[in-house]
């Protein structure tokens, strides 16, 4: 049989050959190859026809498994070829995976193999009409095998491990990648493990990078429902286990993981859009579950957030840049559509956001000042990019909460336990996400209820803050779960008998939440009443044993609880007096047992004999411990108490009441105790005078004896008595003259208190009497006072309005409370007194108190209004800072209800509160502005005695506040820019602050409409003029663009208010050449990837970047130009203004680097940098400063020879102070000239020919000023000699000065 095949071999009949290889045996094939050796060409040609016979019967699957293997195992072992045999091998090889006539792969195996052989040869083979040597071959072959259509191209190299250099496996993975676009989305997830696990060859990089910049843009089509081709929910599924294959790749393979960081980080600085996409942000967030990677990607994402929020606050800030940026990316709103993507089922997903919301809160949380409490920032709006985050943690785990139900009891117990565990810093925003979770989802405490219990035993531990907000936050719980409700019972009445003050308070607090959230049957429903849980969410055992009626005997055994604390410390009495208003008006059936048990207590301090002076006993309120006198009893606070409950019930119970008629009488007798208590109190405070409380002039307060701080809460106790009274007498009175004459009166008591501790508080400044008592009017009351007092025109109350509106102080008494209010709630978002915590009621109250203020304002300029009667300001001024805080309070507050307040502030009460959707707030805001743009021009016409700065001012400030309402892209916005330049421009305006103020007002508006550069070239200009040239024979051509510029307000007002703007333009300049330089470098590797529409897309954003760096730079080096030849005064305009030359050289410096980084031809602009203006006019201030230091110092040698010493210690501090920026510019200079003659090399432009070489660290020695140096200590020492001789013999010869190291 051999001798047959050797026949038919050298016969060259391929035909028979094979027939009888296809006849052979195991035996014969086996020994074939050893029959045809490679030394001869017949033997080389029958192992080819071998190959070529065993392939398609390997591939045919007629063969057992393990015939094919032995068959491959066999073949591989002979596969030593000449080099042109193992090409046509390959090549065949080739042909028949293009054809896709491959059934099973299994003699891909040996294509491995023959390609590693190929390699290998040193032989020229011939490759369409030239020649290569094996590895060229090769290349081509993998080349054309990549060309093919072959979908299994990943498989075949990491299944078969077909070697690869690293050149081929970079084209081989491009071209897999590119496949993508072509194959069906269900296609990809088995393609992208394939080819991950090829990455671990290398071009790790390259394969992330394509991964996720797929499925970046498939994300984008898919928001577009007009391009989306693939459905949502397929997409997203897709995405998920392309993730999942990712993270288990990167589980076996860490330098994946960090090549992906590193490379995000990378992409991050040049296009954050294209690094922090949701699928790269959501794989981020599955990898980090990974401990090991975890801290790196958390840090990365933080400072991603914190930049992006940085960057858009930067943005937003100036029109300059919103015009090179149109598209702003926000990182913030790619992290929450991670949140709503993983509801398709991306569980992997939801503990990396769990842990990356928690990571933002706790590392941009409140922070607490050092000795003081925390600002608590929740009623606010969040404005600092750390205020953001700390935000967008919370949102994360909020949406989070909602759409994953498995990890809610773990969001649950975090929340809990940071509550309780970070008691000592603010947890404000926590328990804010927790009172959003529990609304979202409140049944799903229930569930968790054992975790809640554990919270609960915890109260007595916590501040009194954490506590009532934490059980605000729960509150809904409690009424669906008896078990609940029972254990917080047990913790509060344990609580109550603590030993501990805060324990006490935590009490009182959850007693009252309980009795205001538990209603008696038969109370009247408000609309203030809690949160209402839905039917569904009342379990069945609720249903049955928990009912209104049940509450009944409930809340009269927490009555009798809180009855106890009524002999506690003050704190807990106050928290009751202040508890008890809400409790009655969301429970109204415990209205008998409040207002008896209110007038018990009251009762201890009431003096009943009708002729008794004072009326009540204040010596009972006080206790005394030792030397220290502390308040036993808020008296003040209890009959506030008293006045709001019965006011309530005099309007609401007695009115609606359908009780029996004993109960009736029951109830209308505690009702006409208390009226005839206050009238009988009220006529005896009129009567009263201060010495039968113990006070008058000549009482001692200060806070440093027991007597003074006796006689302070005393003065304290009667004001606020006093107060609550004016209130309740106002209300009832009807408007009856005689009732506001009583309020007069007490007014009269209350001023002459308030009188003597002002006096008293101004000639001790240690003591706290600085501080206004808080007042004890309500907010209604006050918004009700003033309208009755400016704005009621009704003739039947004419005759007892004048009674109160004869009183100047008592006008001025009723501002100042309102101005005091609003400051409260601009400051802590609550008021003291009923509905304080109503965000609604204080929404109105303000809506009415600024139509009032804002009336009495225009309507009665302050010149108006008669002066020098008393000391104190006008009560138009005052109704002026009220506006301005109540403007500043709804913008941080209400941001989302100012176009109601507006509309408020122009039509009638009734209809003020209505919502509306089509109102304009840039034409409401601009209607306001127009009002006091007249009060200030108004001001700016009067006479130099009638100027009021401070009026001025705060006119100012409003205006600046309200031009944050109007849109800058309006009519509106720019017809205020141009009055305000026309102001600037006209008014020589000398007071310091206004101009100030009008500058700053001038800066914000111009940057939200363009650049303000040119504006600081006028007014550089302006100061130059002004001041004069640093060169003394050069006379400043006059031209005065801004009147405000004068000799008064040109240095150093004007001076750092141009510079402090320049800095900011400066900032600018600096953030766009890093933006240049990251897209500089995005260009090159859009070009490799060779994207033209993209590409050019960045180019021209780039040269739009380049032109605006440019326009810049060239305007605010001339604003340089002129102030380094302006004669500055000595001081702070120099100092600024050497800190913003070497801010300036440096970022030329960082400009000149990004240019020569690049291809210089592309840069157009590069001859205009010689026509910057050169460095000599620095130098030139460095001279200035050099000679005004020389004079100032002969200056001070001229004084007396006593004050030698504090003379020259004087001299050279100032003289070190005022040099301190000098070395700093001069080697920013320095630098900026290094890098400009590589530049001028590299460009082959003369770049210096208008720059002259600095020269500041050259020196050469002066003989004839050193000569003139020398003489002078000598002459000195010669007249302290004759000096010397003339004095006492016994004075001690002077201590030599040792000088400082």
């Amino acid at each position: 049989m051999a001798q047959r095949i050797l026949a038919l071999a050298a016969e060259e009949v391929p035909e028979r050959l094979q027939e009888a290889l296809q006849s052979l045996g195991e035996g014969e094939v086996r020994g074939c190859p050893a029959g045809s050796p490679c030394s001869q060409p017949s033997g080389v040609l029958r192992r080819l026809q071998i190959y070529k016979h065993c392939i398609p019967l390997v591939e045919s699957g007629d063969l057992h498994l393990a015939k094919v293997s032995e068959i491959i195992g066999l073949l591989m072992l002979e596969v030593e070829l000449p080099g042109h045999a193992l090409a046509e091998l390959a090549t065949l090889f080739v042909d028949v995976i293009k054809g896709g006539s491959l059934s099973n792969g299994k003699s891909l195996e040996l294509f491995s193999t023959v390609l590693t052989a190929l390699a290998s040869s040193k032989e020229s083979l011939a490759y369409g009409k030239g020649e290569l040597n094996g590895e060229e071959f090769k290349k081509q072959l993998i080349n054309t095998l990549c060309s093919s259509k072959y979908v299994h191209l990943c498989q075949l190299f990491v299944t078969w491990d077909i070697p690869l250099s690293g050149e081929e496996l970079q084209f081989v993975m491009e071209k897999i990648l590119r496949m993508f676009s072509k194959l069906d989305l269900q296609e990809i997830p088995p393609l992208v493990y394939q080819l991950l696990l090829l990455s671990a060859k290398g071009s790790k990089k390259t394969v992330l990078e394509g991964i996720i910049s797929f499925f970046n843009q498939l994300d984008k089509r898919s928001a577009d429902l007009e391009v989306a081709t693939v459905p949502l929910d397929q997409l997203r599924h897709v995405e998920g286990t392309v993730i999942l294959h990712i993270v288990s790749v990167i589980n076996l393979d860490q330098d994946l993981g960090e090549e992906l960081i590193k490379h995000l980080k990378t992409e991050q600085q040049k296009d954050p859009g294209r690094a922090l996409c949701p699928f790269s942000v959501a794989l981020l967030l599955s990898v980090a579950v990974k401990h090991r990677l975890q801290e790196q990607i958390f840090d990365f994402l933080k400072t991603s957030i914190t930049r992006s929020c940085k960057d858009l606050q930067f943005l937003q800030a100036s029109k300059f840049l919103q015009d090179l940026f149109p598209q702003q990316y926000d990182v913030t709103a790619v992290i929450l559509e991670v949140v709503k993507n993983s509801a398709f089922g991306w569980d992997h997903v939801t503990q990396g956001l769990v842990d990356l919301g928690f990571s933002l809160m706790e590392s941009y949380e409140p922070k607490k000042p050092f000795g003081g409490k925390a600002a608590d920032t929740s009623y606010g709006l969040s404005k600092m990019p750390a205020q953001q985050a700390c935000r967008l943690g919370a949102s994360i785990l909020l949406e989070t909460f909602k759409v994953h139900e498995p990890i809610r009891s773990d969001i649950l117990e975090q929340v809990l336990n940071r509550v309780l565990t970070k008691a000592a810093s603010p947890v404000s925003h926590f328990i804010d996400l927790l009172s959003n979770i529990v609304v979202s989802a409140p049944l799903v405490l229930q569930t968790s209820s054992s975790k809640v219990t554990e919270t609960f035993d915890n109260l007595s531990f916590l501040p009194i803050d954490t506590v009532q907000g934490l059980l605000r936050a729960v509150q809904p719980l409690l009424k669906v779960s008896m078990s609940v409700r029972d254990s917080l019972i047990l913790v509060l009445q344990k609580a109550i008998f603590s030993r501990q003050l805060d324990a006490r308070k935590a009490a009182v607090a959850g007693f009252l939440l309980l009795l205001r959230n538990f209603k008696v049957l038969g109370s009247l429903s408000t609309s203030q009443c809690s949160q209402v849980i839905g039917a569904s969410q009342v379990q069945a055992d609720v249903h049955a044993c928990y009912n209104s009626a049940a509450n009944e005997a409930f809340c009269l055994e927490i009555l009798g609880s809180l009855r106890r604390c009524l002999s506690q410390q003050a704190d807990v009495r106050l928290m009751l007096y202040e508890g008890f208003y809400d409790v009655l008006r969301r429970n109204s059936q415990l209205a008998s047992s409040i207002m008896e048990t209110l007038l018990s207590q009251i009762k201890q301090y009431y003096l009943p004999q009708p002729d008794l002076l004072p009326p009540l006993k204040l010596e009972g309120c006080i206790m005394a411990q030792g030397d220290q006198i502390f308040l036993q009893e808020p008296l003040a606070h209890l009959l506030c108490c008293i006045q709001h409950c019965l006011a309530w019930y005099n309007s609401t119970v007695h009115l609606c009441q359908g009780a029996e008629d004993d109960e009736e009488e029951e109830d209308v007798g505690f009702e006409q105790n208390f009226e005839e208590m206050l009238e009988s109190v009220t006529r005896r405070m009129i009567k009263s005078e201060l010495e039968d409380f113990e006070l008058d002039k000549s009482a001692d307060f200060s806070l440093s004896s027991g007597v003074g701080v006796k006689n302070n809460i005393y003065a304290i106790q009667v004001m606020g008595i006093c107060e609550v009274l004016i209130e309740y007498n106002f209300n009832i009175g009807n408007f009856s003259k005689n009732k506001f004459e009583d309020v007069l009166g007490l007014f009269t008591c209350y001023n002459k208190l308030s009188e003597i501790l002002k006096e008293k508080a101004g000639k001790n400044k240690s003591t706290l009497g600085n501080k206004t008592a808080r007042s004890f009017l309500s907010m209604g009351f006050v918004s009700t006072l003033l309208t009755a007092l400016f704005r009621d025109n009704t003739q039947s109350h004419e005759e007892s309005l004048a009674v109160l509106r004869s009183s100047t102080e008592f006008l001025r008494y009723a501002v100042s409370v309102a101005l005091q209010k609003v400051q409260q709630l601009e400051e802590t978002g609550q008021t003291d007194g009923p509905d304080g915590q109503n965000p609604e009621k204080m929404f109105q109250n303000l809506c009415k108190i600024t139509r009032v203020l804002l009336w009495r304002y225009t309507s009665i300029p302050t010149v108006v209004e008669e002066s020098g009667k008393k000391k104190g300001k006008s009560i138009s001024l005052l109704c002026l800072e009220g506006l301005l805080r109540i403007f500043n309070t709804v913008q941080q507050l209400y941001a989302a209800r100012i176009p109601q307040f507006l509309q408020a502030l122009g039509r009638c009460m009734v209809q003020f509160c209505s919502e509306e959707t089509d109102i304009n707030v840039t034409e409401k805001a601009a209607f306001q502005i127009r009002q006091f743009q007249r009060s200030l021009v108004n001001q700016f016409s009067r006479a130099e005695d009638d100027f009021s700065s401070k009026e001025t001012q705060s006119l100012i400030t409003v205006l600046s506040t309200l031009s944050k309402l109007l849109d800058p892209a309006s009519q509106q916005f720019l017809q205020f820019l141009t009055w305000t330049v026309k102001i600037c421009k006209e008014n020589d305006l000398e007071d310091v602050a206004c101009c100030k103020g009008l500058l700053s007002l001038l800066f914000s508006l111009h940057v939200l409409y363009k650049s303000p550069v040119s504006l600081l070239r006028e007014l550089a200009q302006d100061i130059h003029a002004c001041l004069g040239d640093i060169d003394q024979d050069i006379e400043v051509e006059s031209q005065s663009h801004f009147a405000i510029v004068n000799t008064k307000t040109a240095a150093p007002t004007v001076c750092l208010l141009v510079l402090g703007q320049a800095d900011k333009v400066l900032e600018e300049v600096d953030w766009l050449i890093k933006k240049l330089t990251s897209l500089g470098s995005g260009l090159v590797k859009l070009s490799l990837e060779l994207v033209p529409k993209d590409s050019s897309q960045a180019s021209n954003q780039a040269q739009a970047l380049e032109k605006g760096v440019i326009l810049q730079l060239g305007t605010l080096l001339t604003v340089y130009h002129e102030l380094v030849q302006t004669a500055l005064p000595a001081g702070s305009c120099v100092d600024t203004l050497l800190r913003s030359l070497s801010k300036t050289y440096a970022i030329l410096t960082s400009l000149i680097k990004h240019v020569s980084s690049q291809d210089i031809s592309g840069f157009t602009w590069l001859a205009f940098l010689p026509c910057l203006p050169s460095n000599a006019t620095s130098f030139g201030i460095l001279q200035n400063i050099h000679s005004e230091s020389l004079s100032f110092a002969e200056e001070k040698k001229k004084k007396k020879k006593e004050d030698e010493a504090a003379t020259v210690s004087t001299v050279m501090a100032k003289v070190l102070r005022d040099t301190k920026p000098i070395p700093n510019l001069i080697f920013a200079i320095e630098q900026y000239e290094k890098f400009l003659i590589h530049l001028s090399k590299k460009s082959k432009v003369n770049l210096m020919q208008y720059m002259k070489l600095s020269t500041s660290r050259d020196f050469r020695i002066n003989a004839s000023m050193l000569d003139s140096a020398l003489q002078e200590p000598n002459a000195e020492d010669a007249e302290n000699d004759s000096t010397a001789e003339q004095t006492d013999e016994n004075q001690e010869p002077k201590k030599k000065r040792r000088r400082k190291k």
